[in-house]
């Protein structure tokens, strides 16, 4: 263990390139040290700009002896009506000296001058260190997420009826209906707005009373796509019938947020939206692909098991309430 000599901590709104690469090296050292996986966002983040510079609220708490980054606590939040995640990370010949405990604590303040819900906690299920500390913060389970990977095959093998389903590119002007989505799949928060989201009728599809939301506050597709995220939306005979998220960094395709709406399920189109999504990273030449699921959630396990994708490991989240 080494001894801290020249503590100081550096709080930011947004992470530059700089902080990026220091950043990363600690996670790099410390996932080979521990075989562990962090979930950190790195480089959505690094898109990410402060509004003319002045810093609205703190999301990267870092922790340096001298010059060097020891310790590292990052808040993320992915859109309208989802609650703050936390995960961070140690340099193993740091710990046991309170340097997660200082960030920890700076993070909460944070968390409560913000006065913005719950929290969630994140920590791999294998990291010892993580599952200890979020015991002693008396944070509640709330559900896991699996990291799968697709193995070294082919499409072509796989069911390949497409159903005559297109994916289109998300602009803008559908963030309503991204959101709203968001909201089925994901439980977050419904939209009040003029393109949401119909049956055949042309009836919300939703049945309780609709919460509105600014247009700042909802996912931009146009404004994800400059951060590396393509949001597409997949359509049949000129209707939505569900979505997916595609993200490519440094070789690694990444699929995320992938759902069908409800009157749309068991026909298939989920498997057809999958194996689109798996052949545009493939086109893009991605090395990898990989994508995230709630491991509560069985039949999308199965679809993703049964299209090659194998379980790497496992994100419990936690939630802290004021």
């Amino acid at each position: 263990m080494k001894t801290i000599l020249k503590p100081w901590v550096k709080l930011k709104q947004t992470i530059d390139h700089e902080d990026y690469v220091m950043i990363q090296e600690l996670q790099h050292y410390c996932t080979q040290e521990d075989q562990i996986t962090l979930k950190l966002e790195l480089d959505y983040k690094l898109g990410l700009t402060s509004e003319n510079g002045n810093i609205k609220t703190v999301n990267e708490f870092m922790y340096f002896d001298g010059q060097q980054l020891i310790g590292y606590i990052g808040l993320g939040s992915w859109g309208a009506g989802t609650p703050i995640e936390a995960n961070g990370m140690v340099s193993p010949e740091y710990r046991r000296q309170g340097v997660f405990k200082t960030l920890s604590e700076l993070v909460i303040a944070e968390w409560k001058r913000r006065n913005s819900g719950n929290m969630l906690l994140l920590t791999d299920r294998k990291s010892i260190s993580g599952q200890a500390f979020i015991r002693e913060t008396g944070a509640q389970y709330k559900h896991s997420e699996y990291e799968m990977y697709l193995k070294q095959v082919d499409v072509e093998p796989l069911q390949r009826q497409l159903y005559g389903i297109t994916l289109r590119k998300a602009t803008n002007d559908d963030a309503c209906v991204i959101a709203q989505q968001n909201r089925i799949y994901f439980n977050e928060e419904v939209l009040d707005c003029k393109n949401s989201l119909s049956d055949n009728e042309g009836e919300s599809v939703f049945a309780e009373k609709e919460t509105t939301i600014s247009i700042s506050d909802m996912i931009l597709p146009e404004e994800e796509e400059k951060r590396g995220m393509k949001i597409y939306l997949a359509e049949r005979d000129s209707q939505i019938i569900g979505k997916v998220h595609l993200q490519l960094l440094q070789g690694i395709g990444g699929i995320y947020g992938l759902g069908v709406l409800p009157k749309h399920r068991g026909k298939g189109y989920g498997r057809a939206i999958l194996i689109m999504a798996i052949e545009k990273l493939q086109e893009a030449k991605a090395r990898e692909i990989m994508l995230q699921v709630a491991a509560e959630n069985s039949k999308a396990l199965n679809l993703y098991t049964s299209c090659g994708f194998s379980e790497i490991s496992t994100m419990d989240y936690y939630e802290i309430s004021v």
